[in-house]
């Protein structure tokens, strides 16, 4: 779909605002609605109003990419807990949603309040991916802001942006106010302030900026002049004069103690389906690896954990505040945390008994000793993820991936032994100096961990091999490294998929025009910045989604903005200035270079942080086969023990490596690892050949809960399948357990009643769960506590345990009133009266033929397959923001049997009896829903 930014969308009034939800024209005619909606539960409620300083946080991808993002949950929590400061949030709405608003020249407006993003004080943006930059672009035109800094006056707001691709900013540059470098938590509150006060002065806005930045760690591109470094050939930053007062380079800001700063265990839950909908808990920031194609891996040193006290009130807080019943363990790389084995046994005892899931993110393959898979295995079956990178050893070396073949296959043979199925490996194509012999060995890999799984678990053994395209970020060792042409990647993607095929394993490779423009925008400079401005012009939105990439108006782009794509994605002259040189990330000048000249020998670096050979013993006699620097020490005495130096590089991040040792010590102490386990590994049962789902822990006693409650506006704008979902979760919040299904996915045991079409409100809801009794408690105010932890909209009613043997809830429902509100079109005169005569035809009717449309297309049915009765009734209007209706003409009310289902909808049969009248509206309310009589 191609979206043309040439409309303009004005701002709303207060009494626009007011009179409802700006998207309630259409809301309905978009794809889940309720990513646009902003009721969620835990969300900040302060009011546009009471805030003397407002900021509006953009994440330039859709909403279910946007709440799983951690930085965004992390600001949102610390910012808001300032009483005088708001922080809401903007996702970027999707292809079909832009173009409503501007086809009805209506503002894109914040989750919280509903304001323009022009009325804000402060708008930021979390940049996590260059492929996002034209939906930055979108954002700010559709919020009222012109695109262009150098456009902005007094009166526009500030328009930030940080993230770890603001380290590389000036493919964005001029249409950014100033870019934050580093971590935002401790200085957002205070520069929000800060340009609070300004506000207040008659200092013009390029001397507002310019006093920030002598004050943040903030590059402000206008305050900055460029030239042609005539070595590279690219544009980069002259060194400003002293007397104009910023800072050269910028240097990052950094978050010494994360402690200082805990980890939210509340904020809003999302309404629709996140991409990660589980509790994420960050353990740590930085990464002691050392990887050469990482950039986040340079640009978050040095590494820093958060205590494991810390870490565990996090987690018990987000399972009783967010009702979560998946819980994820996530750094760069959770299996480096110094006491990830002792941490793990904690997390198994707080959870055991809550049927909570534990997730863990970024394994590596030497990162899991058999007790640790032992505990995720207790608590979660599903499958895990690594991330080889490389196929050969050589190619490992080169990209300092301190792994080894046989880690690999040790790793693969103890998850399929404890029953794991499936198995995700990562790897990289188009790294410096690959071969066909190196790619050939991921082949080759994979081959061998297919093979073990299926040795293990027979053919229900999964592998999923997924390759992606290499590019060279800056900020790291192969900053300066040329990328692969497009004729290249599409040859060795298919030599891998041959191999592949060939040998029954599944391959998934990304896309290489992608990666193409990913590297051009990551290495661009101004040029590339005007490149940026003409593809949005295009129509080019959501470049990282495979159905909207739009790779022909990318190329026209470059080339009328007169971007050389061979200058940005050759091979860099290392002597020569790059367009990132101005932002500091902490690295000592030559480091990096360093690093780059020892990949191109084949030389690998063993992690920092840790003694030469990790916690276990280096034996030379087995270096070939193991060339991974092992994990951390799991007790405090063989910690004590060890008295080898840390290894440290002098990269530029002052680590102080006495106080990592002492905290490692002290994060031992406080799990109650004094001393090795002597506890025997768990055995792995089996059944007949195959691994046996995990035992768990007996559940108890359960008994049948049977819930009603009401669904009305604005949960009806979220569909079905999003709202079971979140019905879990509610019970959880009151301390309700559910019982969980037997086998390698546990599901809550519950049954809803007829399901609605979105958008219809329902003041009667069914459900039956099954809850262990002894979580039970008071049954009297069930009901109100249900209500005081649910999304807006959501009410429960009435709560009654009924006898195990009763027919569901689904079995027992035998008919479903409908009140069908009817509006009249522009030209609709004198609509009650003929509604009147249609209704009361249509009740004596022998039959009533409808056509419906369905995904397989349109048909006609008769009505009275389930019609049981239809008239006109009296019936209260409820509140309903989300709609530009008014006063209806009339209601019919409509009573269809449930057996067999409804093969009509309410609103179909209304309709077809004006099927010659054009503009007639209507909105359902379901108004109750019969059981059979209880036996």
């Amino acid at each position: 779909m191609v979206v043309r930014p040439n409309k303009p969308v004005p701002s709303f009034s207060s009494e626009d605002l007011d009179a409802g939800h700006p998207y309630a024209p259409f809301i309905l005619d978009v794809e889940r609605p309720g990513r646009y909606l902003g009721t969620e539960y835990g969300v900040h409620t302060t009011s546009f109003a009471d805030a003397s300083v407002r900021m509006v946080l953009g994440f330039p991808d859709i909403y279910e990419v946007g709440m799983s993002h951690m930085g965004t949950r992390i600001l949102y929590k610390h910012v808001n807990d300032h009483p005088d400061l708001l922080l809401d949030r903007c996702m970027m709405p999707w292809v079909d949603m832009e173009k409503k608003l501007r086809d009805h020249s209506v503002p894109l407006v914040s989750l919280e309040n509903r304001r323009p993003l022009v009325d804000y004080d402060v708008v930021g943006f979390s940049l996590q991916y260059e492929l996002t930059y034209t939906n930055v672009l979108a954002m700010l035109d559709l919020g009222g802001i012109p695109i262009r800094s150098e456009d902005r006056d007094d009166s526009h707001p500030l328009v930030i942006a940080g993230g770890p691709t603001a380290t590389h900013p000036e493919a964005l540059a001029p249409f950014i106010d100033a870019f934050f470098i580093g971590e935002a938590e401790e200085t957002l509150a205070p520069l929000m302030h800060a340009w609070g006060e300004l506000q207040k002065t008659d200092l013009p806005r390029q001397e507002r900026l310019r006093n920030l930045a002598g004050r943040f760690s903030l590059y402000v591109p206008s305050l900055y002049e460029t030239e042609t470094c005539p070595v590279t050939g690219f544009g980069v930053i002259k060194e400003p004069a002293a007397d104009q007062g910023v800072p050269f380079p910028v240097e990052r800001a950094l978050v010494d103690d994360l402690d200082k700063y805990p980890f939210p265990s509340d904020g809003p839950e999302p309404l629709s389906e996140a991409v990660f909908d589980r509790a994420g808990i960050e353990v740590a920031r930085g990464c002691t690896e050392g990887c050469r194609f990482c950039q986040a891996g340079m640009i978050y040193r040095p590494v820093r954990e958060r205590s494991p006290a810390s870490i565990l009130k996090t987690l018990q807080t987000s399972i009783e505040v967010g009702g979560h019943d998946e819980i994820s363990l996530t750094s760069l790389s959770t299996a480096d945390y110094s006491a990830i084995v002792p941490l793990m046994d904690a997390v198994a005892d707080l959870l055991k008994g809550d049927r909570v899931s534990l997730a863990v993110s970024s394994l590596r393959a030497y990162g899991l000793p058999e007790k640790t898979l032992d505990v995720i295995r207790s608590v979660r079956a599903t499958g895990l993820t690594f991330a080889p990178e490389a196929g050969s050893q050589r190619m490992r070396d080169v990209i300092n991936k301190n792994i080894s073949e046989q880690d690999m296959m040790d790793t693969a043979e103890r998850v399929f032994k404890r029953g794991w199925q499936r198995m995700k490996l990562y790897f990289m194509m188009g790294l410096p100096t690959e071969t066909d012999e190196d790619l050939h060995a991921i082949g080759s890999i994979a081959q061998r961990v297919h093979r073990l799984g299926r040795q293990h678990a027979g053919r229900r053994a999964e592998l999923t091999v997924s390759v992606s395209v290499h590019v060279p970020k800056p900020h790291t060792p192969f900053q300066w490294c040329a990328m692969d042409t497009l004729g290249e990647v599409h040859r060795k993607q298919s030599l891998l998929h041959g191999y592949g095929k060939t040998r029954g394993l599944r391959m998934k490779s990304h896309g290489a025009k992608e990666a193409l423009v990913e590297a051009v925008m990551a290495r661009g400079d101004r040029t590339v910045a005007e490149a940026v401005e003409l593809a949005y012009q295009k129509g080019c939105r959501f470049d990282g989604w495979d159905e909207c990439f739009r790779f022909d108006d990318w190329m026209d782009a470059f080339d009328e903005a007169g971007v050389d794509l061979d200058l940005y994605t050759g091979t860099i002259p290392v002597m020569g200035r790059l367009p990132w040189d101005h932002i500091d990330v902490g690295l000592e000048d030559g480091f990096l270079l360093q690093e780059y000249r020892r990949a191109l020998k084949g030389r690998y670096s063993p992690p920092c942080g840790k003694p030469f050979g990790g916690a276990a013993t280096w034996d030379t006699e087995t270096a070939s086969d193991h060339r991974t620097s092992g994990g951390h020490h799991t007790n405090r005495a063989d910690h004590d023990q060890d008295e080898r130096r840390l290894i440290c590089y002098d990269c530029g991040v002052a680590c102080d490596l006495s106080m990592m040792r002492s905290d490692r010590g002290e994060f031992l102490d406080s799990l109650g690892a004094d001393v090795e386990s002597t506890a025997p590994l768990a055995e792995t049962p089996v059944r007949g050949r195959f691994p046996a789902p995990p035992k768990r822990a007996s559940q108890g006693e359960a008994v049948t809960l049977r819930l009603r409650f009401s669904r009305m506006a604005p949960a009806h704008l979220v569909g079905h399948g999003d709202t079971i979902r979140r019905i879990p979760r509610i019970l959880r919040r009151v301390g309700l357990v559910p019982e969980y299904s037997r086998g390698f996915s546990p599901r809550p045991k519950m049954v809803f009643g007829p399901t609605l079409p979105l958008g219809t409100q329902s003041l009667d809801e069914l459900m039956d769960i099954r809850i262990i009794k002894s979580s039970l408690g008071d049954v009297s105010s069930l009901a109100q506590r249900l209500s005081d932890v649910s999304p807006s909209g959501i009410q429960f009613h009435e709560v009654t345990e009924i006898a195990d043997d009763s027919p569901s809830v689904a079995k027992a429902a035998e008919t479903v009133e409908t009140h069908v509100h009817v509006y009249p079109g522009s030209s609709n005169d004198d609509l009650l009266g003929r509604l009147k005569a249609v209704v009361e035809q249509a009740a004596t009717a022998d039959e009533l033929p409808v056509e419906v449309v369905r995904k397989k297309g349109s048909f006609v049915r008769n009505a009275y397959d389930s019609l049981l009765e239809i008239e006109l009734c009296d019936s209260d209007v409820h509140p309903n923001p989300y709609t530009t209706r008014k006063t209806p003409s009339g209601t019919v009310r409509i009573l269809q049997s449930l057996k067999p289902s409804p093969s009509v909808r309410p609103d179909e049969i209304v309709r077809s009896l004006f099927e010659s009248e054009e503009g007639i509206e209507t909105e359902l309310v379901r108004v109750r829903v019969e059981l059979a009589p209880a036996q």
